[in-house]
């Protein structure tokens, strides 16, 4: 699937206004949903509803992985950005890519970011991987978020599905891909980091 940014346009103008990018996989671009049902169009809307001049854009891609964000960090920020949440890794820990270079990949990814946006500020959102992954391997994956946010001195959402996973009521029938109200639920956890991280 080809890249693709979705920006949803906040009705507020003026110098004020700040832009907010999500680096994200199929989770952040709503699969199998309408793009305005994806948390970070809620988001945007959670914004307008508190007359916060802020634009979204939603820079999320269908198995995405952070391989992949690392490659298309610079495009996803190609028209600025105040606030990066980097919500990548779930993919890269299905398909058993090992925690170290996972790790480096979101090093990089801020990085990048800090370099093409200095003064940006940046959420890294955490996931975690089913038990049959094995008990080492989770463990280890668990980690690398809090690792990463502690080292590179950005904040941390501890968990991008907390509320969400392993529930069938909000997912798809894949129980991988939250449904509408999965999303809601995300978009729900995610607001006080996010809200907090534009008000700095």
């Amino acid at each position: 699937m080809a890249g693709l940014l979705v920006t949803y346009a906040s009705s507020a103008t003026g110098d004020a206004t700040q832009k907010v990018v999500f680096l994200g996989d199929s989770i952040t671009a709503g699969y199998g949903l309408d793009p305005d049902q994806a948390y970070p169009a809620l988001l945007e809307k959670r914004f307008r509803e508190n007359a916060l001049p802020h634009v979204v854009r939603n820079a999320g891609v269908s198995g995405d992985t952070t391989s992949g964000g690392l490659r298309r960090v610079d495009w996803a920020l190609s028209q600025g950005a105040d606030l990066l949440v980097i919500a990548l890794g779930g993919n890269d820990g299905l398909r058993g890519v090992p925690p170290a270079q996972t790790k480096e990949n979101l090093r990089g990814i801020i990085r990048k970011a800090r370099k093409s946006q200095p003064g940006i500020e940046i959420l890294v959102a955490g996931m975690q991987m089913p038990e049959s992954m094995g008990k080492e391997y989770t463990e280890r994956f668990a980690k690398i978020f809090p690792e990463v946010a502690k080292e590179e001195s950005v904040g941390l959402i501890p968990f991008l599905l907390e509320g969400v996973a392993g529930s069938a009521a909000l997912n798809q029938p894949d129980r991988i891909h939250p449904n509408a109200e999965g999303q809601k639920v995300i978009a729900d956890g995610l607001w006080p980091y996010v809200r907090d991280a534009v008000a700095e």
